[in-house]
């Protein structure tokens, strides 16, 4: 959900607001014509052959991850990347049942169930044992199998606010407070994977009554809004390197893995009581040519092997029980115990009346 230079942001752009994106179809003539009719993830022979994943830009992995699994599987991968969690579903939705790829990565819990009512995946994609917590409510099919996680969380420069000997915000209501205008900067909802995942944080804490009221307190309140995670972590962000003069931040409970100060600590924190977890999924595509391959590369991606990789190679965190973390990340990318969080149903009923709503609050 998931550009990734140290968390996932790319560009929605206005297409967001009604999810059409027509001229992106991914239907039409390729290589891969004559997808089998049963994509069911036990169809076809064998594993093996070509297999083409559809996935977002941010999508990251060794070279040698990636070769060595098709040495083992006989696979031949080809990875096709285009725009974010937003246009990637928007394009499987229009090519439903009959898709240039076999399997799609990276569709995140704020997109999925949009996927599954379309029926772009097929039922009974394996998933490895443990990571039942992270199966996406109402996928009841299993037609998708869970990747990674992280959590969308407000980050704070604590060596700002101690220079300043200025104590720093702790929730999402001090964020309105007098003491902290013209601090915060975040990604808009209707441009950003992040920015959206901080909106439906503002409607499950204030409710379908509240959030736009606290919407309009914060923009009271000097909140700066920019189009994507890269213009407000590594530009605006006091921390970021761009030298920014805003010292809170709309990132990821892994940022302050990147911020340490080489004494053993690091000199942000991301406040765990303003995070809304993004689970990223991958499924087998209905129609796909290879559906058994399809299944090899879904489980490729739950192994111990991609799942130790994911925090260096795509700043995320693995779902696999037990998976050791590097050592920032053991120690300063903190997850929150208790993220919030919006029915995947309730998320495609209201999105685009939510954006609209949104974008009329801050004038866009």
């Amino acid at each position: 959900m998931i550009l990734r230079t140290r968390a996932r942001s790319t560009a929605l752009g206005a297409a967001v607001l009604t999810l059409a994106l027509g001229a992106c179809s991914l239907s039409g003539g390729s290589a891969d014509e004559g997808a089998a009719d049963d994509a069911s993830p036990s169809a076809g022979a064998t594993a093996g052959g070509r297999v083409v994943l559809l996935t977002h830009d941010s999508f990251s992995l060794p070279k040698k991850l990636i070769a060595a699994f098709e040495k083992e599987s006989g696979i031949d991968l080809t990875i096709r990347s285009t725009g974010d969690a937003g246009v990637l579903t928007s394009q499987l939705v229009l090519a439903a049942g009959d898709p240039v790829a076999d399997v799609a990565y990276g569709i995140d819990n704020t997109f999925a169930s949009r996927a599954l009512d379309a029926d772009v995946f097929a039922p009974g994609t394996p998933s490895a044992d443990g990571v039942a917590a992270y199966d996406l409510p109402g996928d009841d099919e299993h037609a998708l199998a869970p990747i990674d996680t992280a959590s969308v969380c407000v980050n704070v420069d604590d060596a700002w606010f101690a220079a300043r000997t200025i104590t720093p915000p702790t929730s999402l209501d001090d964020l309105t407070d007098p003491r902290y205008r013209d601090l915060f900067v975040t990604p808009g909802a209707t441009t950003s994977s992040p920015g959206l995942a901080f909106l439906l944080t503002t409607i499950a804490a204030y409710g379908e009554d509240g959030w736009q009221d606290y919407w309009r307190a914060l923009l009271d309140n000097g909140t700066k809004v920019v189009s994507g995670w890269s213009d407000a972590y590594e530009v605006d962000f006091t921390a970021g390197g761009g030298g920014g003069d805003r010292p809170i931040v709309l990132s990821y409970d892994s940022s302050p893995a990147f911020t340490t100060d080489g004494k053993g600590g690091s000199t942000t924190h991301a406040l765990l009581d303003t995070c809304f977890r993004q689970t990223e999924y991958a499924g087998v595509l209905q129609g796909a040519a290879n559906p058994a391959g399809a299944a090899a590369v879904v489980a490729w991606l739950q192994s111990p092997q991609v799942q130790a990789a994911l925090p260096d190679s795509m700043y995320v965190f693995p779902v696999l029980p037990d998976t050791a973390l590097p050592t920032d990340w053991a120690r300063f990318a903190v997850q929150p115990e208790k993220p919030y969080s919006v029915d995947p149903a309730d998320i495609t009923a209201q999105r685009d009346t939510w954006l609209r709503e949104w974008n009329d609050l801050i004038g866009g």
